[in-house]
């Protein structure tokens, strides 16, 4: 059985979504309510690394936080980005499922089987 980690917001449909696939595959992962148990920026980077993805792939741009702190600024580089994720945690795209050494980014929510054994 696989160790599976899914970082979940409940309150998003697409989140949801990720996680009744992943059960009606008889897969229960380990869930992080991020916006309860925010990601410090060390595990942010280790996620990007698992993703393949620079850290402004990682950011929900019509988050009023994105705006108000100019994250769209060509000039912020990763360290930036990552430090205002983790500050602020509702900027973090979402759902992202974690196995092993590897991660997607659950959009749409079927994406999630792409990393199943």
């Amino acid at each position: 059985m696989p160790s599976l980690t899914l970082y979940h917001n409940p309150r998003c449909s697409k989140s949801r979504a990720a996680l009744e696939l992943l059960q009606a595959r008889g897969l229960e992962p380990t869930v992080v309510r991020y916006l309860e148990t925010p990601p410090d920026a060390a595990t942010l980077r280790a996620l990007l690394g698992k993703l393949g993805l620079p850290a402004r792939a990682l950011l929900r741009s019509g988050e009023d936080d994105y705006k108000a702190l100019n994250l769209a600024d060509p000039a912020l580089d990763d360290a930036a980005l990552v430090a205002a994720m983790a500050a602020h945690p509702k900027l973090i795209e979402r759902p992202i499922l974690v196995n092993g050494d590897k991660a997607v980014i659950g959009r749409p929510p079927e994406t999630v089987l792409e990393i199943l054994p």
